[in-house]
């Protein structure tokens, strides 16, 4: 058996008050399993002034997560709000950890903090689930599913990167059992006969804005050479931007399609990169890594596209039934693009809308997404993303 249950905060100043609303509302909703999971977003205010701190150790489970400029749960939807989901099981286990300081590595860190659960779990199966908490850093988010993959290669992963509501990030933080970090990565491991089901949803590719090409060279996630012209060039000279851009541009509201027909794994689902910005020698440089050989297509980020892609991709997993809870994390591009029409939580209320109250279930905003593309004969396609929604349910 597995349930799960929303819980959240507004206060900000009166500590007490804000554990006694948060420990009301579970006493309310969730008699506690055997085993038991918080999984906390919050505003960055609420790591400032320690109150997610607060809030996390007064509860009697363990807790893992990142902050968020905006949430939405079951009867709230708000900015500088708190959230926690909780998960209660009484025969699935679930195993949180801290991988210290990935910034110069993240593979050893994350196989050591791993190991050290699993000696505790000895006689159990592999964990059938993982969730990653990872912090926006200076990598690429290829890089923390990369090395999780070569822990565990055969479990679906997912999960988002911590993120604020600047520019640059550089408030946002992780969370594990109240307190945050700039630097390491809290993790989650689901020991049982867990059956997670994913959805997930990018953009429309309208043939009548979109640009293609195929890379024709390229290295981590920079971009030299598409269809043999400097990448800048090709994008310059595109229906998109024709000749509207500089190498300052960044492509900020433009989702890129990157096709990776050459990996041993394509499954024929392509993914979404953002555009970091040119180099004076014009090359493109991408928040994810891109290959060879692999085809892209640029499209807009309208308010229009992100709502519609959002609401039908819930629909469908409404539709099917059978969901304990569900977790929710969207692209802070996504977010952006509604901001342009200055309504940046219209894809929060989409969402809690479709779900609200049958089904217990949290959404935020993250930095870059972590979620499977498919699943087949019990392989799954990990992937990092970016301008998607992606959605678990448990």
């Amino acid at each position: 058996m597995l349930k799960c249950a929303s819980l959240y905060t507004i206060e900000l100043d009166n500590h007490e008050e804000a554990v006694a609303e948060i420990k009301s509302q579970l006493e309310k909703k969730l008699p506690l399993l055997d085993y038991s999971i918080g999984i906390v977003m919050c505003h960055t205010e609420f790591v400032a002034n320690g109150l997610v701190n607060t809030i996390c150790k007064s509860l009697p489970f363990e807790t893992v997560g990142i902050t968020s400029p905006s949430q939405s749960v079951n009867g709230a939807i708000g900015e500088q709000i708190l959230t926690i989901f909780v998960i209660t099981s009484d025969d699935i286990q679930f195993k949180p950890g801290l991988a210290m300081d990935v910034r110069e590595d993240i593979y050893a860190p994350s196989k050591t903090a791993y190991e050290k659960i699993a000696t505790t779990c000895s006689e159990l199966p592999s964990p059938g689930l993982v969730l990653l908490f990872p912090p926006f850093i200076a990598k690429p988010g290829d890089s923390f599913v990369d090395d999780w993959m070569r822990i565990l290669p055969d479990t679906p992963i997912f999960g988002g990167l911590a993120g604020d509501d600047s520019i640059s990030l550089e408030n946002s933080e992780t969370i594990y059992n109240g307190a945050s970090y700039k630097d390491s990565l809290p993790f989650l491991l689901f020991y049982g006969d867990i059956k997670p089901r994913f959805m997930f949803a990018t953009l429309s590719q309208s043939e009548d804005i979109k640009a293609k090409g195929v890379v024709t060279k390229a290295s981590g996630t920079c971009v030299n050479t598409i269809d043999d012209k400097i990448a800048f060039d090709f994008f310059s000279d595109t229906d998109l931007f024709k000749g509207n851009i500089d190498k300052n541009t960044r492509l900020l509201l433009t989702p890129i399609f990157v096709d990776f027909v050459k990996r041993k794994d394509y499954d024929g689902v392509p993914v979404v990169r953002g555009h970091f910005g040119f180099t004076e020698e014009g090359d493109a440089i991408f928040t994810g890594a891109v290959e060879d050989g692999a085809s892209i297509s640029a499209t807009i980020c309208s308010p229009e596209d992100v709502l519609q892609t959002a609401s039908k991709q819930a629909d469908l997993l409404s539709s099917a039934g059978n969901i304990n809870g569900l977790l929710v994390f969207s692209c802070l591009g996504r977010r952006a693009s509604l901001m342009g029409e200055n309504n940046p939580t219209a894809e929060l209320k989409a969402i809690h809308d479709i779900f609200n109250p049958n089904t217990e279930f949290m959404m935020g905003y993250v930095a870059g997404e972590i979620c499977p593309t498919s699943i087949k004969n019990g392989q799954p396609t990990n992937r990092f993303h970016n301008f998607t929604i992606i959605m678990l349910a448990i």
